[in-house]
């Protein structure tokens, strides 16, 4: 059980930016999480994706699975072979003002030689009549230790206002 849940690094932008990186990640905790309130410079809803990348990899090592709900319908699916875990949908600028997506990322055992699994939440909101609740699990298959982390989208830019925050969790 985690008994410290430790403020890391935060990033409130004031301009807009292709993506969010957190580096230097020190090797004193067990366990990452990374939650945000992200908006997309673009107008469309459909077509701007969340992406989660480590290490600077943009090569084709992650995977995820996740299930997604909109009140009126459910889809699941499973991507292998990309090269971003994805977020799913990110609230665009056509959305009511002021409305954003919000996630968690929680990544288990950073340090470890092992694959890093990736759990996700995600709550896709713009005021209107359809609005997403997605949760999901990604992997990174590597066994490297984690050291930065990229968030970004598939593309558009992350808007001004979005805010990011990672924290370290130490398991004793």
């Amino acid at each position: 059980m985690a008994n410290t849940y430790t403020l890391i690094s935060s990033n409130v932008l004031t301009g807009s930016a292709a993506s969010v990186t957190f580096s230097a990640i020190p090797n004193t905790y067990t366990d990452l999480v990374i939650k945000a309130s992200i908006r997309s410079t673009r107008t469309s809803n459909t077509t701007d994706t969340i992406t989660l990348r480590f290490n600077g990899d943009s090569t084709t090592l992650y995977s995820d699975t996740f299930i997604r709900g909109s009140g009126a319908s459910a889809i699941s699916s499973s991507n292998t072979s990309n090269s971003y875990i994805t977020g799913q949908y990110a609230t665009a600028n056509s959305s009511t003002a002021d409305t954003f997506t919000s996630f968690e990322y929680y990544v288990p055992s950073y340090l470890a030689s092992q694959n890093k699994p990736v759990g996700l939440s995600v709550a896709h909101e713009q005021n209107a009549t359809t609005a997403y609740l997605f949760g999901g699990a990604g992997l990174y298959r590597s066994t490297s230790a984690l050291t930065s982390v990229e968030i970004g989208l598939s593309n558009g830019n992350v808007a001004s206002g979005s805010s990011f925050f990672l924290y370290g969790i130490k398991n004793s």
